[in-house]
């Protein structure tokens, strides 16, 4: 036997060990690292939606959470109700990773936005709340954003594509073309949707309004779960958002919003001109993205229905897998997805 051949065979199988061992260690730290930076930024998302922003834009001060670097291509996400900015938190985060700035706004009447004046009217009228978001990208000085929203977010946003298209990069609108009319709503629907419609009667009355205000956290969980069917939140989820519907203004913004949409109450004459183009139902010409989900509770039209509103390039996806109303929360990869996939769709020529 060669005992030296032997003997060095002995020193390679060691040394091989150890760097084996060396090399699975410095994996290991460089895995750690990984998920350690992947905790700060998850951290930092988690904080900017807990310690939101504030800006003077046109007769509110907006409450918003930012996240993403100041030079990211800007995206403005709109929740709707009885929701709040918390349904992006995940998709915001998926965006600012991949370079976005990303920043959702508390709608008038929610969270940390307020009205700058007691006089003015909690008016809750589509194209108010649609120039709201025009006053909030001037106050912060951007010329052009991708827009996505869901329920009033995505009626809001709707808005914004069809009236300003030259402030709209790119829009993602769940449950597709939801701009309408007073006049539009006077005719009836058939039963099952009338049924879905529920609150919105109930809102009408003196009841509803007295119904709404003294049980507003109660009701609103209601809504998340017939909207929501096969979504399991927890309470932790739901107390998070709930505590945007504590704002002052929001029961009397809601009533309005109901109520002017079926003619019970009266908009103001400022919004006139506004409304009388959106009563046309103006076709968007920007490119757009349109989501549903398989297990929406909430009344919501066919996407065939509205496929030809627009004109521009399109898409639309229906998700799979029991989602509902509040897509953004319920399936946020999808959500961002979207998002970055009408950006590309504005970059094709």
């Amino acid at each position: 036997m060669n005992t030296t051949l032997n003997f060095s065979k002995k020193i390679q199988a060691v040394l091989s060990l150890v760097i084996f061992i060396g090399m699975g260690l410095w994996s290991l730290k460089a895995q750690t690292y990984s998920a350690g930076e992947k905790d700060i930024e998850n951290a930092a998302v988690r904080s900017a939606f807990q310690n939101t922003k504030k800006i003077r834009a046109g007769l509110l001060d907006v409450g918003y959470a930012e996240v993403g670097p100041e030079n990211g291509k800007p995206v403005i996400l709109l929740h709707g109700w009885p929701y709040d900015i918390h349904s992006f938190e995940q998709s915001s985060a998926i965006l600012a990773e991949k370079g976005y700035r990303v920043l959702v706004p508390y709608l008038r009447g929610y969270g940390t936005t307020t009205f700058v004046s007691p006089n003015t009217k909690r008016n809750g009228q589509q194209s108010a709340v649609a120039l709201d978001i025009i006053a909030f990208m001037d106050a912060l000085k951007i010329d052009k954003a991708i827009i996505g929203g869901f329920d009033w977010g995505a009626r809001t946003a709707d808005i914004m594509a069809a009236l300003w298209p030259e402030r709209c990069t790119g829009l993602v609108a769940v449950s597709g073309y939801l701009i309408g009319s007073p006049k539009a709503n006077e005719k009836p629907l058939p039963p099952n949707a009338e049924f879905l419609w529920w609150y919105q009667y109930y809102f009408s009355t003196e009841r509803g309004y007295k119904g709404y205000k003294a049980n507003t956290e109660a009701f609103n969980k209601l809504i998340w779960k017939t909207a929501s069917p096969k979504w399991a939140f927890d309470d932790q989820t739901y107390e998070r958002s709930a505590a945007a519907f504590n704002n002052p203004d929001h029961v009397d913004i809601v009533i309005h919003n109901y109520r002017w949409r079926l003619g019970l109450a009266k908009g103001e004459k400022q919004y006139d001109a506004l409304e009388a183009k959106l009563a046309k139902s103006p076709s968007i010409t920007v490119p757009t993205v349109t989501l549903e989900g398989d297990a929406n509770g909430a009344a919501f039209p066919a996407p065939e229905s509205y496929a030809s509103r627009y004109t521009g390039k399109y898409a639309h996806h229906t998700l799979t897998g029991g989602i509902g109303h509040n897509l953004p929360q319920e399936a946020p990869k999808a959500f961002a997805d979207a998002i970055i996939e009408v950006d590309s769709m504005s970059q094709a020529k």
